[in-house]
């Protein structure tokens, strides 16, 4: 019998092996244009896209019977390939990439694949979130509201799109306001889901759109409803933390823990608020449900999107970074005239860790403010120990005795569990501890987040305990700490160093008896007050888990002829609202706003600035407001020295290091320059497909498959792409790049000057021009090897306006003998 079992299990375990595996999410592609490139050719049906970038009407009845008739043929293909209850479709896309996605088998998957009509079918694969003082640090209120109207015009008018994980629609950032209510907008068209629970919109009139995506995360069973709202709803935080970055009202005070921390403010704080839920909380994404989001997001009519998420590595689906269903929808995107930030991954501080890739999305970098939340622990033996907490200090000129938690354990509970890191009241002794200062561990259990700071403030104010401690012992290489808002005074002292000598200053004032048990408490401290930032000029600094260039162009991660990221924005220690159910960070349950780090932080800030610059120039293309940001940012930190880049010196201490642009691309971020800049490089779909169609080893086909048009048209080097910064990462002898710059605003002459790392020569023609309103030019770069060191040159062109504009472009390069 056990035999006949053995080879039953050996035939399951074959078929497997076979492709008759479990169904996945497939995202499979076309033949035929979608409705953002259909020029025609389909019977009765006439053409939508005139020129290559006009503005298409997405609510045209045209548009509406050529999607329907795309959606009937995949339907159709499904229909006759497979049976009924063998397959189930999630999503048709129709706007901006025609296919659609689809629950399947592997063995299924092959045949579509074969099946004539379908040009890619790509497993789905997963992405992840890329985890408010800053208007004031970006000179936003005295520098560019004005401008646009004061606060309470700041990007008025302009939608944002959030591909993320939800919005909490009670939070007072997304109010509609009594004294300036928003009316409504007529060009968006999106639709507000109804919260199943209360049976209220999500929206109202300051959220104009909130849907949510969730049929591949559905499909992969990954989605339970009861933790991630089968709704808009944000379970998690982290979309009511990027969307109040971006456009969160103006003038909200932030408050946790009973202290304010300051009013908090979107970049434009006028602006409309649409969200697309397509992130969970615990499973991250899929590219699917993402895809899905995007395409009904650009539909809808949003003027900027941003994408506070990436994927976990480069795509092994295809040969290129740039070519895969996400990236073609997002291309498609810019082509409707939609500009997209998207976070640049927080892989750093390692090279090649960059996670956005295309030059049609602006990658964004995370720089450190000049905020740092700084607080001391002072011991009777007069020595001060620094360390980090948000919070108020013991009461002045009196010192409290320190009493750690392992010696006040009560006996039942020695050996069942980590006392000392003070997360559970119950096994400590409350009559020894009120009155004093609890001394806790940090543990491994605060990295893997089981334990929270939050939780240790609870544990000492239920004791009643004056304050706590929590005393680093050992740190594994590049641990973040972050100062966390605590109810009573509490502190972290982060070097172990200075836990050591605490913790010996304690060890030498206690006094045991010949079992260990404590016989008198006799160290005294007292906590300082943390809630005051100390501003810094050594900002804005480069963070150490920004991702960093240089961008890799395939899956071998071979250097592409393209710099990323492209701008630096703040990125640590954000303050903003939070969703009070929302689970990600441990510290911030229950809690409306968070203070959080991330790439994710940094995107949402040039997404709001990017509304300001689209009020003000309501028919620049995405690649002219790009332009913008990137000419004009600077590379200098307030004190008007280069800006630093946050690194690690051996094993695991932190030290600083001149940034190069694989570290900040252009530079940091200037709000009041970008509005204004001079000279922009435009660029529009034409000029990406010749990018895609010239980078040395792709497949013309390929491309066909994602961008559904041919390689027609060719840029000779990926490098002349008429970008605002040069890369050549091969570069042989002499190379001359070409650039366009169109003038923005009065006539203008400029100077062009270039400067360069000795290894490579620089000389650009002409040295000087005039360029009148509206009126392009060109002008050539060339760069010559004069020695192949190996590494990359850094150097850069600048622009010198008579009437004051300047405008700057990174150049990167690496010479080689042959």
């Amino acid at each position: 019998m056990m035999r006949t079992v053995e080879s039953v299990f050996t035939v399951v375990i074959l078929l497997g092996v076979l492709g008759f595996g479990k169904s996945e999410v497939y995202i499979v592609t076309m033949e035929g244009e979608p409705v953002i490139s259909y020029k025609g050719g389909v019977n009765g049906f006439e053409p939508i896209a005139v020129e290559s970038d006009e503005k298409i009407d997405f609510s045209s009845d045209l548009v509406t019977s050529y999607a329907s008739h795309l959606e009937q043929r995949h339907d159709t293909l499904l229909e006759t390939l497979f049976d009924d209850g063998d397959y189930k479709k999630l999503y048709s896309y129709k706007h901006l990439v025609n296919g659609f996605a689809v629950h399947i088998s592997p063995q299924q998957a092959e045949m579509l694949r074969r099946t004539p009509g379908v040009k890619s079918v790509d497993r789905d694969w997963k992405v992840r979130k890329l985890t408010t003082h800053t208007p004031q640090f970006l000179g936003l209120p005295t520098g560019v509201w004005p401008t646009g109207g004061g606060f309470d015009r700041a990007g008025e008018e302009i939608v944002i799109g959030f591909v993320d994980s939800g919005i909490f629609p009670h939070h007072p950032s997304f109010q509609n306001t009594i004294t300036e209510p928003y009316g409504p907008v007529p060009k968006y068209r999106g639709k507000c889901e109804v919260d199943p629970g209360t049976k209220k919109s999500f929206c109202n009139g300051k959220i104009v759109g909130a849907q949510h995506f969730a049929a591949a995360a559905t499909a992969a069973g990954e989605f339970n409803p009861e933790v991630d709202f089968d709704s808009p709803l944000d379970g998690d935080g982290h979309g009511s933390h990027t969307a109040a970055i971006a456009a969160g009202n103006n003038g909200i005070p932030v408050q946790v823990q009973g202290f304010e921390f300051g009013k908090a403010s979107g970049m434009a704080p006028r602006a409309r608020i649409a969200v697309y839920k397509a992130l969970y909380r615990m499973i991250g994404g899929y590219v699917a449900d993402v895809v899905a989001a995007i395409d009904q997001a650009v539909y809808d009519g949003v003027d900027i999107l941003n994408l506070s998420v990436g994927p976990n590595s480069p795509p092994a689906t295809t040969k290129t970074t740039y070519l895969n269903p996400f990236d073609a929808t997002l291309l498609s995107a810019v082509k409707a005239g939609v500009f997209v930030a998207q976070a640049s991954g927080n892989g750093g501080p390692l090279a090649k860790t960059i996670v956005s890739y295309s030059p049609w999305i602006a990658s964004v970098a995370a720089a450190v403010d000049d905020r740092r939340y700084k607080n001391h622990l002072t011991l009777g033996n007069g020595k001060v120990l620094a360390g980090l907490g948000l919070s108020p200090s013991t009461s002045p000129n009196q010192k409290f005795t320190l009493v750690a938690a392992n010696d006040v354990l009560l006996d039942s509970s020695v050996g069942k569990f980590s006392p000392s890191d003070c997360q559970r009241p119950e096994v400590l002794n409350g009559n020894i501890v009120k009155g004093n200062i609890l001394l806790c561990g940090y543990s491994f259990n605060f990295v893997s987040g089981s334990a929270s700071i939050k939780k240790v403030s609870e544990t000492a104010k239920s004791l009643g305990a004056v304050g706590f401690v929590l005393a680093v012992e050992n740190a594994s290489p590049g641990t973040k700490f972050d100062p966390v808002p605590v109810g009573m005074p509490g502190i972290l002292i982060t070097d172990v160093s200075n836990s050591m000598d605490l913790i010996d200053y304690y060890n030498v004032s206690t006094s045991r008896d010949w079992t260990g048990r404590v016989k008198s408490f006799k160290a005294v401290g007292s906590i300082g007050d943390g809630l005051e930032p100390v501003l810094h000029k050594s900002a804005p600094m480069v963070a150490l888990f920004s991702a960093r260039g240089p961008n890799i162009k395939d899956y071998k991660f071979e250097d592409a002829d393209l710099l990323k990221p492209d701008i630096l924005a703040p990125g640590s220690l954000i303050w903003a609202s939070w969703s009070p159910n929302g689970t990600d960070e441990a510290n911030y349950e229950g809690e409306n706003f968070a203070m959080i780090s991330g790439t994710s932080m940094a995107a949402p800030h040039i997404a709001g600035i990017a509304a300001l610059i689209k009020q003000k120039h309501p028919h620049w293309s995405p690649a002219a407001i790009k332009s913008a940001l990137m000419t004009t940012s600077t590379t200098l930190d307030r004190a008007e020295r280069p800006i630093l880049a946050q690194q690690y010196a051996g094993s695991e201490a932190m030290t600083f290091v001149p940034a190069t642009p694989f570290d900040y691309g252009s530079g940091h971020v200037n709000p009041r320059a970008a509005l204004d800049p001079g000279l922009v490089f435009d660029a529009g779909y034409e000029d990406y497909l010749g990018f895609l169609c010239t980078t040395p080893g792709i497949d013309s086909r390929e491309i066909g498959n994602y961008t559904h048009q041919p390689c027609n048209y060719t840029l000779g080097h990926p490098y002349n792409l008429n970008y605002p910064s040069i890369t050549v990462s091969h570069l042989v002898g002499t190379q001359t790049i070409t650039r366009t710059v169109t003038n923005v605003d009065e006539e203008e002459s400029y100077t062009i000057t270039a400067r360069m790392a000795p290894a490579i020569a620089i000389e650009t023609s002409p040295p000087a021009m005039t360029i009148g309103p509206g009126a392009s030019q060109k002008f050539t770069v060339t760069l010559t090897v004069r020695s192949a060191t190996g590494s990359y040159s850094f150097g850069e062109v600048v622009l010198k306006g008579n009437r004051g504009h300047k405008v700057r472009m990174p150049v990167v390069a690496m010479g080689y003998d042959h």
